[in-house]
């Protein structure tokens, strides 16, 4: 199947890798073709085994009393994996209990992994069922040491070599080459198969160790995105990081881009994921709003959190993330267009400004420049900074679609806000009918501008509610 491979099964007192340990651990070390060493033996996980766990696999308490403990068998499982690929049967749950019982000694077990449930669904299209059982059902495989690590071993060698007899070594060994290839850029520790993650519109997120993810993205094409940062790894320091410290990745799916790049922005808003820094929340967001008044002091005043209501943005300029950014951004708008930084709030006191003395101002400050005129520029001087009032008449759809998948999303908004994201009739009515607190973000805001601002092709259906609400 591969050069050199070492065939292995674990017993343990629960599922979870963080917190169960191992009870039994059983290797056979195949190199081209010839079994070369077969080891077994208990080990006292310095727990106890559930009453459960004992029906199941038989190991009891007693056994395991005075079995060696994991560190005293490590440098002997050590020796059998070196130079060997790590195969086993659904081995993102043998890896991930490995890599725990090594880190606890503080050793980074680095090791290529093969999943056997993998390489039979390959093998076998046909069949549905790719579990230990189902395999031994549909191949009369028979054992007296089913959940013991050995015994399941023994199975798993026996399968091989049955599938060798029907289908040939060399397909077996393509099809071991591709899955091997096809994981040579991820992580060894990370216990997630790439190809469980769908190759569609979504959110994909990176966790470690702790329950709060590491970092989360979006992609019309999750599975090759996520490989994408593995393969970047060598090249980007964050990515690095990312590679050593991942354990396992989740994700959600979604109809299509716009739903993918909206529950991006929420979700790390609200989980704060450290490698996330673009979309993070800020509480200090603020616009510059205008007094319609020429001869108002200072005719700028600056608007913050929660002050900022969709409904006066016509009078509002500019959406900044902090009070510095925004008077940073009005300093460099004053001085390109000699405008009074005295007028806009910039400095205090009465008379001729500093600015003027040196030649960046009119002189609106000391009556050089007319009020009225003053007004004018700064107004035509901040146009493009002049957020857009909602242009609609009340609470809208965007309807998205994907093809392959089935899934059809539909993004409530009101005044540039998202309300919701709904799948079918129920759900939109409650959308609807519910009161929402208007919570403006920015996020949401820049997305809808760029979708409304284009073509035809790249926009989505929109449904107007007007008439429902």
């Amino acid at each position: 199947m591969l050069p050199c491979y070492v065939l292995l099964d674990l017993e343990t007192t629960g599922g979870n890798p963080v917190f169960d340990r191992i009870t039994e651990i059983a290797a056979v070390r195949i190199e081209d073709g010839i079994e070369v060493a077969r080891w077994s033996t208990l080990v006292n996980p310095g727990t106890s085994i559930s009453s459960f766990i004992e029906r199941l696999t038989g190991i009891s308490n007693q056994m395991v009393a005075s079995a060696p403990h994991f560190a005293d068998v490590a440098t002997q499982l050590l020796a059998l994996l070196e130079g060997a690929v790590l195969v086993a049967h659904n081995v993102r749950f043998d890896h991930g209990f490995l890599l725990n019982e090594f880190a606890r000694m503080e050793i980074a077990l680095r090791v290529k992994t093969l999943c056997t449930v993998r390489l039979s669904r390959l093998l076998y299209p046909q069949h549905k069922g790719h579990g230990l059982d189902a395999i031994m059902q549909r191949h009369g495989l028979q054992t007296s040491a089913r959940h013991r690590a050995m015994g399941d071993v023994e199975v798993v060698l026996a399968w091989l070599a049955v599938a060798t007899q029907e289908l040939g070594a060399a397909q077996i060994s393509r099809h071991a080459a591709t899955l091997l290839q096809g994981s040579a850029a991820l992580p060894p520790q990370l216990e997630t198969a790439l190809v469980d993650i769908p190759e569609s519109p979504g959110v994909y997120l990176f966790y470690g160790e702790s329950a709060l993810p590491l970092y989360i993205g979006k992609s019309v094409k999750m599975r090759s995105r996520v490989l994408s940062h593995f393969q970047a790894a060598g090249r980007a320091a964050r990515e690095m990081r990312i590679a050593q410290e991942i354990r396992r990745i989740d994700w959600i799916e979604t109809a299509g881009e716009l739903g993918a790049l909206l529950l991006e922005a929420r979700l790390v808003k609200e989980r704060q994921p450290v490698y996330n820094r673009q979309l993070r929340r800020e509480r200090t967001l603020c616009a510059w709003r205008l007094d319609a008044n020429p001869l108002a002091r200072p005719l700028l005043s600056l608007v913050r959190g929660e002050d900022l209501a969709p409904q006066e943005f016509g009078q509002l300029y500019g959406l900044y993330r902090s009070k510095t950014q925004a008077i940073a951004g009005l300093r460099e708008l004053a001085d390109m267009h000699s405008l009074c930084p005295q007028a806009l709030g910039l400095e205090s006191g009465r008379g001729r400004c500093f600015a003027h003395q040196i030649g960046h101002c009119k002189g609106v400050c000391c009556a050089g420049e007319k009020p009225e005129l003053h007004h004018l520029r700064l107004q035509l001087a901040m146009a493009q900074q002049q957020l857009q009032v909602w242009p609609h008449a009340g609470k809208i759809g965007l309807r998205e679609h994907h093809d392959a998948s089935g899934r059809t999303d539909i993004h409530v908004f009101d005044q540039w806000c998202h309300l919701a994201t709904v799948h079918d009739d129920s759900e939109l009515e409650e959308a609807l009918s519910a009161r929402h607190v208007l919570a403006f973000d920015l996020d949401s805001y820049r997305l809808l501008i760029r979708h409304f601002a284009r073509p035809g092709k790249g926009r989505h259906e929109i449904i107007e509610f007007t008439a429902h609400v």
